[in-house]
């Protein structure tokens, strides 16, 4: 589009030349010979041929940047949401989805630590994405569990009974590790204790891990 306009401005530049001289009689082009007047107007057609591929290079340079802006935009975004994942599994961030809500009921405090352990264990197994434990003890890859006297403590918080692991992910796929034979519901029975499980639409979480860096361990280059 942009050749053809500049074609047609200079075609009519060149009309306009020679109605100039042939009617006006000017100066500047009345002493010009044929001949001349034709390499005149190959000069013109130079100009247009050099000002339309200086148009094309730069619609090219323009649809590049446009181009680089939108994968750059689409990088960023990719970034941001790549950030936000690594913050919910460092336990940095809070996070909010379907998942359940297990209740252990514990009145003659048979539940250990390890069997708490086990149960987070057998929901990240069945791809819990986020858990927490009487919604203060957000459980990470560094959370430790410790019988207490009287608690159990889990990432250095000191809970009691009733018990209360939360975790997001798909409902049913962790209702069933929980239910299966010889699953947690189970094994709380058999220690005299009592575990309910509950399918939520919207488990939310805003407990953080207290997650200290490593001491040791650098990223690799």
């Amino acid at each position: 589009m942009s050749k053809v306009l500049v074609g047609v401005l200079l075609g009519a530049l060149a009309f306009a030349v020679i109605s100039q001289v042939g009617n006006t009689g000017d100066d500047r082009y009345s002493g010009l010979r044929g001949v001349e007047l034709v390499e005149l107007l190959k000069s013109t057609e130079v100009a247009n041929d050099r000002l339309a591929q200086q148009i094309d290079e730069l619609s090219a340079k323009r649809d590049r940047l446009k181009r680089t802006t939108r994968q750059s935009e689409t990088a960023a975004r990719e970034s941001r949401r790549q950030e936000a994942q690594l913050a919910i599994l460092a336990g940095s961030a809070g996070a909010s989805g379907p998942g359940i809500a297990v209740r252990i009921s514990d009145p003659d405090a048979r539940v250990s630590a390890s069997l708490l352990l086990d149960a987070v264990e057998e929901l990240r197994d069945a791809g819990a994405e986020a858990i927490v434990v009487n919604g203060t003890a957000r459980v990470v890859a560094q959370t430790y569990f410790l019988d207490g006297q009287g608690s159990i403590s889990v990432g250095g918080h000191a809970l009691k009974a009733p018990y209360v692991i939360e975790a997001i992910g798909d409902p049913q796929t962790m209702a069933e590790a929980m239910r299966f034979r010889g699953g947690l519901v189970d094994r709380v029975r058999g220690r005299g204790a009592k575990a309910e499980v509950a399918e939520r639409d919207l488990v939310t979480i805003t407990a953080l891990a207290d997650v200290k860096p490593p001491e040791y361990a650098q990223p690799t280059p």
